[in-house]
């Protein structure tokens, strides 16, 4: 292969080099085609919808406002369990959410706002696993629950 022709193999090679790179990255959601990669949002700062209730007895959807935040300046959690709001203490580290005994507010909801409230206070005074993917909070508790959150806009 003479000169020139090495010259030209290396310019297209360091062209498409950041064109295959754009292309394995996610893409922000509804903007096809952007090229940008957005990063998964950090599991302390974000508001995280709880979208799914996984226990031994099935999957729950709840349809309330169940939501929660954590804060790693002040090292609380809080937001809504449902009916109720709360705040707990909270340590986050290497994949883990230690929860400490919540405080809440005192109302009475229907029936399956209270269910799920009670499943969600299930979760406190204990370690939990947690993993981000696809803008989704997964956590797992010792008893074998699942919750999954959605990172709120």
């Amino acid at each position: 292969m003479d000169r020139h022709t090495q010259r030209m193999t290396l310019m297209a090679a360091a062209l498409l080099v950041p064109l295959a790179t754009a292309a394995c990255g996610s893409e922000h959601a509804g903007q096809a085609g952007s090229g940008t990669v957005s990063p998964e949002p950090s599991v302390t700062g974000t508001d995280w919808r709880i979208q799914s209730i996984t226990t031994h007895a099935g999957t729950d959807h709840p349809r309330s406002t169940a939501h929660l935040s954590l804060d790693a300046k002040t090292g609380k959690a809080g937001g809504r369990l449902g009916c109720n709001h709360f705040s707990a203490t909270a340590t986050v580290r290497d994949g883990h959410i230690t929860l400490g005994s919540p405080t809440t507010t005192r109302m009475m909801c229907d029936a399956s706002l209270m269910r799920t409230e009670r499943t969600l206070l299930g979760v406190f005074n204990s370690t939990l696993k947690y993993r981000i993917e696809h803008r989704t909070l997964t956590l797992t508790c010792a008893n074998g629950t699942i919750i999954q959150a959605v990172a709120r806009k």
